[in-house]
């Protein structure tokens, strides 16, 4: 099950779409959904969360909290929808298409892709290009 959470002025419209997305992104690596959370906030609220739970003094797009048991997909996934906004002005991409490229990064950690070294990194980018391409929303 797949839950959304707000904890600002903002909300994902047809969330049985970003649903269905989640679970074919898992499906198509050999994983099953479990528990996910998505909580959507502030830059604030997540930096918050990063020096309590992390020690990290930063601001970020995204932190995860990963409880997969075997090929079962649980977590907690918190995204600054501000940073995603100003990445995706940054980077001179749609902000829909930055908060799939988040959303998909969260789900692909759970899948064991990590992001730490240069290979790492190229790999779960490719991922993420891979999977932007599954979502399809009914206009």
């Amino acid at each position: 099950m797949i839950t959304f959470n707000y904890e600002l002025d903002f909300s994902l419209q047809q969330e049985d779409q970003y649903e269905s997305w989640i679970d074919s992104i898992l499906a198509s690596e050999g994983f099953t959904t479990g528990e996910i959370n998505y909580i959507f906030c502030t830059d604030e609220y997540l930096h918050e969360i990063n020096v309590k739970y992390l020690d990290h003094d930063t601001l970020t797009d995204i932190i995860s909290f990963d409880y997969t048991e075997n090929q079962v997909v649980s977590g907690d996934i918190f995204i600054s929808v501000e940073r995603v906004k100003e990445n995706a002005a940054d980077f001179g991409v749609a902000f829909d298409v930055e908060l799939l490229r988040v959303m998909a990064h969260g789900v692909l950690h759970y899948c064991g892709y990590k992001d730490k070294s240069e290979a790492e990194e190229t790999l779960m980018r490719q991922k993420e290009d891979e999977k932007i391409k599954m979502f399809h929303v009914e206009q």
